[in-house]
């Protein structure tokens, strides 16, 4: 359904039971890019009305997804910790070449963000099936049907918004590129790398 070209080694989830509390930091301040990202797309694109109206509800939930995983971080008697660059999103940028149309901008920034979705949807899966704390497997469970409504829903929009056939293309293009970046990645106590 998800359509990435390279699934995630499953020995990942060894290195994240070895990290559980790295992991739970890197999720949160992907929660918390995520609500920003939603509040960066109403800044950037207040015309699109739809787009506003679904950015404020997730950008609700995101920040919501924010803190039940810090609940969870401060329930295990740690703190956050601070924020790390994010290799994958950083890599994954760097597809689209810069300027064009502001629809092609937001066509490119909403496939971005669909693919960041989708990822995270089948990390989640993993967590939520070889976990072996069962109260964080379920948590991710939850969290893996959620991230799969975002994937589709900024899917949709860029196949509104842009051209479908250009759009589709794109998407397949920037699938193929994720995967190669993927091959680089894996071997880390974070979400997407």
């Amino acid at each position: 359904m998800l359509g990435l070209k390279l699934p995630t080694d499953p020995r990942w989830v060894n290195i994240v039971e070895k990290n559980i509390d790295e992991i739970l930091t890197d999720h949160a301040y992907c929660e918390q890019k995520a609500a920003s990202t939603a509040i960066s797309l109403i800044i950037g694109f207040p015309e699109y009305t739809d787009l506003v109206e679904e950015m404020v509800a997730l950008s609700r939930e995101e920040m919501a997804h924010f803190k039940m995983v810090h609940d969870r971080i401060i329930a295990r008697g740690k703190t956050l910790g601070r924020d790390r660059k994010d290799e994958y999103v950083i890599k994954l940028h760097n597809f689209f070449p810069k300027g064009g149309s502001r629809t092609t901008q937001l066509v490119h920034r909403l496939l971005y963000a669909a693919l960041i979705e989708a990822r995270s949807c089948e990390r989640f899966r993993l967590l939520s099936e070889q976990l072996e704390d069962q109260e964080l497997a379920e948590f991710y469970h939850k969290l893996m049907v959620s991230e799969a409504t975002h994937y589709t829903m900024f899917l949709s929009f860029a196949r509104q918004y842009g051209n479908r056939t250009e759009v589709d293309e794109k998407w397949q293009n920037l699938l193929e590129y994720e995967a190669q970046i993927m091959k680089d990645l894996g071997n880390k106590e974070a979400i997407h790398g």
